[in-house]
């Protein structure tokens, strides 16, 4: 599947406030549009529904990630390498050996160009970090898993 093709993600976010799931989507189409050929990893668990975009198909290569927590519907836009990332306008949330994140409320506030400069920064260091150089980007949607049991969700 590629960007075009949402069931998976449309099935997932019928667990949440249709505000969340545009808001989701809108996000889901900037990383896609900003992480060409990488592959889309969805991981609809309990806690949380997260979205990264991966170098392979692995958790461990993703240049950029959505996650919106079951609990309070926050929704973050994060990276796994962002430790590693300049953020001069200090932006990013996060004390973590890893991860940094924007908390998204309004798409209007989103710092697109910001946040573009930051996904091509995040893929520069994920791939002088791959063992293997002829490691393939497909561009596909890859569902790794999906808890049977979900978190009730607080509604507004």
């Amino acid at each position: 599947m590629s960007k075009e093709d949402r069931p998976d993600i449309m099935n997932a976010l019928t667990f949440f406030d249709p505000e969340i799931a545009e808001r989701v989507l809108w996000l889901r189409d900037f990383a896609w549009d900003n992480c060409p050929g990488a592959n889309e990893l969805i991981y609809d668990n309990y806690n949380a529904l997260a979205i990264g975009w991966s170098l392979t198909e692995k958790s461990g290569a993703v240049v950029c990630n959505i996650a919106i927590y079951r609990s309070n519907q926050n929704i973050q836009f994060g990276f796994f390498a962002g430790e590693e990332l300049p953020d001069p306008e200090n932006r990013l949330i996060g004390q973590g050996k890893q991860y940094r994140y924007l908390v998204v409320k309004d798409l209007d506030q989103f710092p697109q160009d910001y946040m573009r400069r930051l996904i091509a920064q995040a893929r520069d260091i994920l791939q002088n970090k791959m063992k293997d150089a002829g490691t393939t980007i497909t561009g596909r949607t890859i569902l790794k898993s999906v808890s049977a049991n979900k978190r009730t969700i607080h509604r507004k």
